[in-house]
């Protein structure tokens, strides 16, 4: 009998009326808000504009959301398109299932686009956003506690999940919370990406390889605990393969460009330089401005002082 375990919640949804309140889509919105605000906290700090990071979010976030989407289609297809199945549902994107994989690729071409319109470096700016994303990843992972899916093998720990679902093949239980594990996974990427940037200067999308790196590192031991349906190759989940496979480019990416183009980008943003400097050099005017008006004011002063000498001496003389 399980003294302790994480209950899961009774239902995903709740109702405002006619209008549905999901909480996976509540935990994807909340996770991309945090993602645009740390990035755009350590854009500034990199020498850009502020406002950038969400301009070119309008273009990844969707791209972003359509490539999770594809991934999850494409890898599960039988959810979808086998006998029985409904292909609308793979439309049905509230209902859970997207990809990482799936998501970061298009996610980077939707970056890529609004990174072109503005001029800006696409590593420079994937560096600058990189640990928001993992912090994003951490908290969209809850999306799957509130639909009692992804979860791991059976065991009796204290901090076991307990499924309360029947659903779709699911067996009443309490199992490993594996979305906990890589939510805490993700949030651990992250505050290492962020001192390694710190530590090491971090620039030319190697702060972003070393998410990646960390996260396929976290994501294929976790991956290998869980239960649900999957593809598997040579006995391994797809899943894994991929996450080995993504491990090690991301470690060469950051081997090679460590080597080609060491240390960090000096402008990040051309338009915040320029802006910069023009404000610069208003207040080098208004501070030349001000000194010719002191000047002014001095030359006033002592015009004055010769003007009294010169009466007062005037004066004397008429009284001798």
């Amino acid at each position: 009998m399980e003294l302790a375990f994480i209950p899961s919640p009774s239902r995903g949804v709740l109702y405002l009326g006619p209008i549905p309140l999901r909480g996976y889509a509540f935990c994807i919105i909340i996770g991309v808000f945090v993602a645009v605000w740390l990035g755009n906290k350590r854009w500034i700090a990199r020498g850009g504009r502020a406002g950038t990071v969400a301009d070119i979010a309008v273009w990844a976030v969707p791209f972003g959301l359509v490539g999770g989407r594809l991934y999850h289609v494409i890898t599960d297809y039988e959810l979808y398109f086998s006998e029985g199945r409904d292909w609308v549902d793979a439309f049905k994107i509230w209902e859970g299932g997207l990809g990482i994989w799936g998501a970061i690729a298009l996610g980077a071409v939707g970056a890529w686009i609004g990174c072109r319109r503005r001029g800006i470096p696409l590593p420079a700016y994937a560096d600058a956003i990189a640990p928001g994303i993992a912090f994003a990843q951490a908290i969209g992972r809850w999306g799957n506690w509130f639909n009692q899916e992804l979860y791991g093998k059976p065991t009796d720990l204290p901090w076991a999940l307990e499924i309360t679902s029947s659903s779709d093949g699911r067996v009443p239980g309490t199992y490993h919370p594996t979305f906990l594990y890589e939510s805490l996974w993700c949030i651990g990427v992250a505050f290492l990406v962020i001192w390694a940037d710190r530590r090491f200067r971090l620039g030319h999308g190697r702060a972003f390889a070393l998410y990646v790196a960390a996260y396929c590192t976290g994501r294929a031991w976790i991956e290998y605990m869980r239960v649900d349906d999957a593809h598997h190759i040579a006995g391994l989940r797809l899943n894994v393969w991929t996450a080995i496979l993504v491990f090690l480019l991301a470690v060469t990416y950051l081997v090679v460009s460590s080597k080609k183009r060491p240390g960090r980008e000096d402008v990040v943003e051309p338009g915040a330089v320029t802006s910069g400097d023009d404000a610069d050099g208003g207040e080098k005017s208004e501070d030349t401005g001000t000194s010719a008006d002191a000047g002014k004011d001095d030359g006033n002063e002592n015009e004055a002082e010769a003007e009294a000498d010169a009466k007062d001496e005037a004066g004397s003389g008429k009284k001798t």
